[in-house]
Order: C-alpha cells, then structure tokens, then sequence
C-alpha cells in the first residue's frame, strides 16, 4: 500500500484539474457557439489529455531526478514529487510509468482521429510529442530556457483547441481568444514554481528561463506577464472574446496585482514566501480558466435552453 500511494503521489495529481478545466473550456466554448455535444469524443480527447498529464509528471521525476536530488528547498510546488529522491520508489518505476502513458495517450488520440479527423489528430500528436520533449532528452526543452513556453503552448493552448476542434470539427477565434489569458498565466506560473528550485536547477545545468534571467529579471517578467494577460481582456473582448467570458475573471485582478507587486518587490527571493508566491500563481490561473469555464457553460446552457424553447 505504500508503495501504491508513493506511486500515486509520483504522478502529482494535484496538477491533473488544470488539465480537465482547459479542456472542458474548448468543448464548452464549441457547444456554446452551435456544436452538437459528442460524449462519447469528449471522453476519449480528456483520456488523451490526461494520460499525457501524467506521461509528462512521470517523465520529468525521471528525467529531472539529478536536479530534484541536489534541491535542498521544495516546495509543494516545486521540486519534483520528492518521491525517487527520498527512494520512496525507483526512478524505472516511473520511466516505465510514462512510456506506458505515453502509449496510452497516443492509442486515445488516433481513437479520437476516427471521431473527430484529422485536426484533432494533429494537435494531440503535437501536445504529446512537445510534452515528451519537455524533459526527456535529446530535446529536454525545460533545461533550455524553452520549457516554460513549451508548457503554456500545450496546456492553456493545445489543450484547448483539442476539446474545440473535437465538438465543433474546426478551429475559430474565439477559443484562441479564451485561451489568451491562461496561457498567460501559465507562463507566469512556470516562473514562479521556478524560483526555490533556481539554485539547484544552476548546479546541475538545467538551464530554466529563471536561471538564465536571473532571479529578478524573471519576477519582473512575471509581474509583466499577469499584469498585462489582465489588462488585455477588454482587448479580447473587442477583437471577439464573447464579453461575458471577458468579463469572468475580471474580479481576480486585485489578487494579481497585489501578487505581481509583492513578487516584484522581492517576494521570489525570500524562502518563507515561497510557497504562498506558487500558491496564488497557481491559484490564478486555475480560477481565472475556471471563471472562463463557467461563463462558457452559462452561455451554452442558454443557447440550449433557447433551442428547446424554438
């Protein structure tokens, strides 16, 4: 039983929510605009979008064993699961975890292919392979100073356009638009979990954006980064972001701008703060995607409700 919940807590569940709040984002944001509902597509794309979650958790605790060994200050958030560090499990254990993953999410997406054709295809083929190539080598793009945007590209992007394009069989704006903010986010956040893990990640030369920055050029660029990803929603808005999408997540801008200021300020070098700084960057993104995700749902609610009605 240890072994099964070491097991578990190696795949770092708690990250698995953002994955099923974006995705239902897409397929929302497609009912909502006329698509006809498919269950039976949606199961199979979040299958898709889940195992690679969890391809890519296993994957980086292998890969990122060396870093994670030499991390003396993890946090909840950062640092690895802790678990093939402390010997808990076997680093194969987890290599062997996500090429099974990895076999699963690819066999989900050509199940999705049949159902959706070839767009959707195509994009879960590119969300796989960029995920795998996060950590593992030859790529290894989060040692590079690459994986920060390789991460927000797959997640609040990908991921999205995933669920659209499987209920509505074809991209359109809005859910690039929708998808604007959290990818945002996301990028912030990578920056912010990046920071207690920044002198150890120099040491093995894993080269993350925070390292190559430097620790106070990054948390201006976080506080850059959330700063604007707000101020660009009545922007989203005009060029087609549906208003009341727009206008979801707006009350969050307080808690984004006091976080971007107490980062700035030198929040990201002090380690009592740590944690609380990975907090709310995970916070906002998760509730500003998740603010987004109900708008959608409202809005489809209501275009059903009237289709009934007619």
């Amino acid at each position: 039983m240890r072994r099964l919940i070491a097991f578990v807590k190696l795949g770092r569940p708690q990250f698995l929510v953002g994955g099923f709040v974006l995705y239902g984002l897409g397929g929302a944001l497609a009912v909502a605009g006329g698509a006809a509902f498919d269950p039976r597509a949606f199961a199979w794309g979040q299958l898709v979008v889940t195992a690679t979650q969890l391809m890519t958790h296993y994957a980086n605790d292998y890969f990122d064993l060396e870093a994670d060994r030499a991390n003396r200050t993890p946090t909840r958030w950062s640092g690895g699961s802790r678990i093939l560090p402390d010997g808990a499990l076997g680093p194969a254990v987890a290599l062997r975890a996500s090429r099974l993953l990895l076999v699963v999410a690819g066999g989900a997406a050509l199940v999705t292919a049949r159902r959706g054709g070839l767009g959707p295809l195509l994009l879960a083929v590119v969300m796989i392979g960029l995920a795998w190539g996060y950590s593992a080598p030859p790529l290894r793009l989060c040692a590079r100073g690459l994986g920060e945007l390789t991460t927000a590209l797959v997640v609040t992007l990908l991921v999205p356009l995933f669920g659209y394009d499987l209920q509505a069989g074809a991209l359109a704006a809005p859910i690039f638009f929708a998808a604007a903010l959290p990818c945002a986010l996301q990028f912030a956040m990578l920056l912010a979990i990046e920071f207690p893990d920044a002198a150890s990640d120099a040491a093995v030369g894993k080269r993350t954006l925070v390292v190559r920055l430097g620790a106070l050029p990054a948390a201006r660029l976080y506080a850059a980064t959330t700063l604007a990803a707000f101020g660009a929603l009545p922007l989203l808005a005009r060029a087609g972001l549906p208003a009341r999408v727009a206008a979801a997540p707006v009350l969050l801008a307080p808690i984004a701008i006091w976080q971007s200021v107490r980062v700035a300020r030198g929040a990201y070098g002090d380690s009592a703060r740590w944690g609380s700084v990975a907090f709310w960057a995970v916070a906002l993104l998760i509730a500003s995607a998740g603010a987004e995700l109900a708008a959608v749902a409202t809005m489809a609610r209501a275009g059903a409700a009237a289709t009934a009605g007619g």
